[in-house]
């Protein structure tokens, strides 16, 4: 039955509850586009931050254990010490995969995109594990696809609009795909070029650093990413 419309002598707890029962009853991605359009990255931030990105990234102690009022019941948001160590362990490993191909190794054109589509995810999974998203659900619900991974961390904060990136996700999804060592025609067909997967997987991983207050990995400078 739908959500009863809330009077206005209702509370707003009453209220924002009845629009949260409204969004279940909707399909994923009409919540999904209901979150990013009705509500600001301002707003997002600072309902998931117990305190501002530069504190963490000084070190100061935070209550990572606190609920976090979410903007609607997609999932439930929740930001922990071990979320934000998988974090930054995520981010860290998304340097390490992209190294090969920022130096220029040689690739057959699918591995090249398997191994940007192994970067890209790992660097979007770290901004979701840092708001709060679980694992696991990440696992069940978006999988391989890099497109949902770039949606959901879109709409929860991180901000990056970029249409070669969003058409390279879209090509790529699910990145399994290219892991075949059979020859593809198919990866020939990518939409971006060697250096344009660079530089937009670059401006990537920037941004996610920017977002999460995570380090840079080690031997790496501000020259190089």
């Amino acid at each position: 039955m739908p959500a009863r419309p809330a009077t206005s002598s209702e509370s707003p707890s009453i209220a924002r509850r009845a629009e949260a029962a409204a969004i279940r009853n909707r399909d994923p991605e009409a919540q999904l586009t209901e979150v990013r359009s009705a509500t600001s990255r301002r707003d997002l931030l600072g309902a998931f931050a117990v305190v501002p990105v530069a504190v963490w990234a000084k070190g100061r102690s935070v209550d990572f254990e606190a609920s976090i009022a979410a903007p609607s019941d997609i999932v439930p948001l929740r930001r922990t010490n071990d979320g934000r160590q998988l974090s930054r362990v995520r981010y860290h490993r998304a340097e390490s995969f992209f190294a090969p191909i920022e130096k220029g190794f040689t690739f057959r054109r699918g591995d090249e995109l398997y191994q940007a589509g192994i970067v890209i995810q790992l660097a979007l999974s770290a901004h979701l594990l840092d708001v709060g998203f679980d694992d696991a659900w990440c696992a069940r619900n978006i999988g391989l696809y890099l497109n949902r991974s770039l949606e959901h961390a879109n709409a929860t904060g991180l901000d990056h609009d970029c249409p070669e990136l969003k058409r390279l996700a879209e090509f790529l999804s699910p990145y399994g795909r290219w892991r075949d060592p059979r020859p593809s025609p198919t990866a020939d067909a990518c939409p971006l070029s060697h250096e344009q997967i660079c530089r937009r997987t670059r401006d990537l991983l920037k941004r996610v650093r920017e977002v999460t207050g995570h380090p840079r990995p080690r031997g790496r400078s501000p020259r190089n990413g």
